[in-house]
């Protein structure tokens, strides 16, 4: 008992220097279960894991923490596969929705949340399926090359390089980063030599208007997280235009749109093999091609904007009212957030929090096997077709959804839906009494931009779901 002999004394000198109340149990056993709590409260930044350039002083600050207890750690993860490589991912889900993922596996974790991989699958299967991709995307990624020679060189265009009618521009910029290539020319050489892309005519209108995208893609590139050191390295830069190019190939009837940068950027950074970053982005890219199929008379995010009008029409009618009135019942002022999922009202590291949490409530454990059997289309997404009998395996969202049935396509919406309707519903008193035109509304809701907590968004997101569903239900 002599090693305990100074004990209250202290325990009572490190509480009042830590300026807390005193403790009414000042045990050996009571300490130990003290400091364990001590612990357990502790964080940890995660602003380390993505550096932001000391000149860029004016991003949001990440609300983000590496909390012991809660946020999904490596022990955890890797606890949770067996010994042939199962993922028993009902437990992961619960601790991602509580406190996210350790940045340092986030890129495998992202790997399962996305579809990438079945967590029926063994260690041995994702490695041949892994493989299998790598062997896809490089095939691909030559396919794009013969096309257009800046493809896999590590340069960027941005500029035009033709014209509608598939005729070369000679800009000087292109000029200057321009690399041999040949086939799928008209008049292509005779003497067995390469061809200067510069000096032929493409045909094929599909390659015409794929080479058309191409610059704006390098733009939209060189403008994406600029403020992050990762994307000060010209490699990094390349691999995400390369990633882009193969994307806007291979997925003709979406190309590229503005916004799809945001979204595969952080797949760059979380996993180093290129190829792996690109099917986790095609994977996303399944979830969010519909809204940017776009026709002569529509876009796909119309379809978002229209359940976000129904939503709030039901829960908040004096706000929807009020948005009619000033001449936003289109919902239009809400397009950024579900183009780039809220990459510019969060810092980055908020922004993939937020993500990992959305994925986790909204997890189907028949993902993987849905985008294994539609490929590039949106056929067979119908969600009516459940393989999966236990419940535990799904998100908590979506959980929500089997309960009252809105599992057809129709009745089911995206949980982006009720987080946009949560920041409506947060921001509904300021914009019932200040917004005098959408001008305001625009105004107001750009002043969220690092004000929102992406874990209280997602709770929010689930009240409106539930308190939606029930309403809908007895209509």
């Amino acid at each position: 008992m002599c090693q305990f002999s100074n004990f209250n004394a202290f325990c009572s000198v490190s509480l009042v220097a830590a300026n807390a109340e005193p403790r009414a149990d000042f045990s050996p056993n009571g300490f130990f279960i003290w400091c364990k709590r001590m612990w357990r409260n502790s964080e940890q930044p995660a602003e380390s894991y993505y550096e932001v350039r000391p000149e860029c002083s004016d991003v949001p600050k990440t609300r983000f923490k590496i909390k012991y207890g809660k946020t999904l750690s490596v022990r955890r993860w890797r606890a949770a596969f067996s010994s042939e490589g199962c993922l028993d991912i009902g437990p992961i889900l619960t601790r991602i929705r509580r406190g996210g993922i350790n940045p340092s596996i986030r890129g495998e974790v992202w790997e399962f949340l996305l579809g990438c991989f079945s967590p029926n699958s063994t260690f041995e299967e994702r490695e041949q399926l892994r493989h299998r991709r790598r062997l896809i995307y490089t095939q691909w990624k030559e396919d794009c090359r013969q096309m257009d020679s800046h493809v896999g060189s590590g340069t960027i265009i941005t500029a035009p390089i033709v014209n509608d009618n598939g005729e070369p521009i000679r800009d000087p910029l292109v000029l200057m980063q321009s690399v041999p290539s040949s086939d799928l020319f008209e008049g292509v050489g005779t003497n067995g030599g390469n061809t200067d892309e510069t000096q032929v005519r493409f045909t094929d209108k599909k390659v015409v208007q794929w080479k058309l995208t191409l610059h704006q893609i390098g733009l939209d590139v060189l403008r994406t997280d600029r403020t992050l050191v990762f994307y000060e390295k010209q490699e990094h830069l390349a691999k995400l235009w390369d990633i882009l190019a193969v994307y806007a190939w291979i997925d003709k009837d979406v190309g590229y749109c503005q916004g799809m940068s945001d979204l595969c950027s952080p797949m760059i950074m979380l996993l180093q093999d290129e190829a792996d970053a690109f099917w986790c982005f095609e994977r996303l890219m399944r979830r969010l091609r519909g809204n940017f199929k776009c026709t002569d008379k529509s876009v796909g995010v119309v379809n978002q904007l229209q359940s976000l009008a129904s939503i709030t029409q039901v829960l908040h009618p004096k706000l929807h009212q009020h948005l009619e009135t000033l001449g936003g019942g289109d919902y239009i002022f809400a397009f950024r957030m579900f183009m780039v999922l809220f990459r510019r009202e969060f810092s980055f590291a908020d922004a993939l929090h937020l993500w990992e949490m959305m994925w986790a409530l909204e997890y189907d454990p028949d993902i993987f096997s849905m985008y294994e059997e539609q490929g590039f289309s949106d056929k067979g997404s119908e969600r009516s077709r459940r393989k999966v009998k236990s419940i535990r395996q799904f998100g908590k969202y979506e959980r929500e959804n089997l309960r009252n049935g809105a599992q057809d396509s129709q009745s089911h919406l995206s949980i982006s839906v009720f987080l946009v309707a949560s920041v409506l519903k947060e921001k509904s008193n300021k914009l019932m009494q200040e917004a005098k035109g959408l001008d305001d509304v625009v105004k107001i809701l750009n002043d969220i931009t690092g004000n929102l907590d992406a874990r209280k968004a997602c709770s929010s997101a689930m009240k409106l779901q539930r308190k939606y569903l029930k309403k809908a239900k007895r209509a």
